[in-house]
């Protein structure tokens, strides 16, 4: 019995330290994000709200697509990408970036992707009482199923993750990567519902279009915030299962490469 107990004493404990250490990463990594700058968190709506302005200006003033509450479809769309997108670039920059603790004899090295995704996490929370009011100012209705919200943040959060280890742990022997990256979320952008109707993908693309999950999980942030209805749960039990086969792949991947981070910094 003793064992068993000290067994369970040792595994809450290292819990404790692995929360203890991801909040004062998170703690870090938003202190050095906003070091010396004036507008400090702010700059979370900022740059959306700016985006949002140039899509308004050319799909609802020029173009003039046929979108209800275009502004809130559009904003809605821009937070949800902005956490995927940041997440990532930060994610596979971080081993570099964090040299004197990758260097450091029994440092978690698995613990920094999954804080640059939780950092990108509390930039969205704190987006969201903004994007509430911009919704409510819009004429939005709340309703009960915004509950499922944390639903989707954990898929969205578990997936991100999963994709980070990998890009993490590659961008170390392949520099290369980072590059690749900034092209392959720019194309993965133009091929997600942010800024257009989803209606308007012709049904023979379909198939390839589905196979992006950020097209599944902006649509359940719109179901549950912008239309008032349920979120897609069969898409979003594909999408987990498939997020729960990736994450150990992910995070296989990474440890496989972590063998050489200190030979490779």
């Amino acid at each position: 019995m003793v064992p068993t107990s000290t067994g369970a004493r040792t595994f809450w404990q290292r819990l404790v330290y692995l929360r203890d250490l991801l909040q004062s990463l998170v703690d870090r990594d938003m202190k050095l994000l906003y070091k010396r700058s004036t507008l400090g968190v702010a700059w979370t709506l900022i740059s959306p709200l700016l985006q949002l302005l140039v899509f308004i200006f050319i799909f609802g003033v020029i173009i003039k697509v046929d979108i209800p509450q275009y502004a809130s479809y559009v904003f809605c769309g821009l937070l949800v990408w902005n956490w995927f997108n940041s997440s990532l670039f930060q994610a596979t920059g971080v081993i570099i970036n964090s040299r004197p603790l990758v260097r450091q004899p029994g440092f978690p090295v698995a613990m920094l992707p999954i804080a640059v995704t939780a950092t990108g996490l509390v930039h969205l929370l704190l987006s969201l009482p903004v994007l509430m009011l911009f919704l409510l100012l819009d004429g939005v209705r709340l309703t009960p199923w915004l509950l499922c919200l944390p639903i989707i943040q954990l898929v969205q959060f578990a997936l991100t993750i999963s994709i980070a280890y990998v890009l993490a742990g590659l961008n170390v022997a392949f520099r290369d990567t980072q590059h690749t990256l900034g092209v392959v979320l720019q194309l993965l952008f133009y091929l997600t519902p942010i800024f257009y109707d989803l209606k308007s993908i012709p049904g023979k693309y379909w198939f390839f279009y589905g196979l992006n999950p950020m097209v599944h999980i902006v649509t359940w942030y719109r179901q549950i915030l912008l239309w008032g209805v349920a979120p897609d749960w069969l898409a979003m039990a594909i999408v987990a299962v498939i997020t729960l086969l990736l994450l150990p792949l992910g995070y296989a991947v990474f440890q496989r490469q972590s063998a050489r981070f200190v030979e490779e910094l």
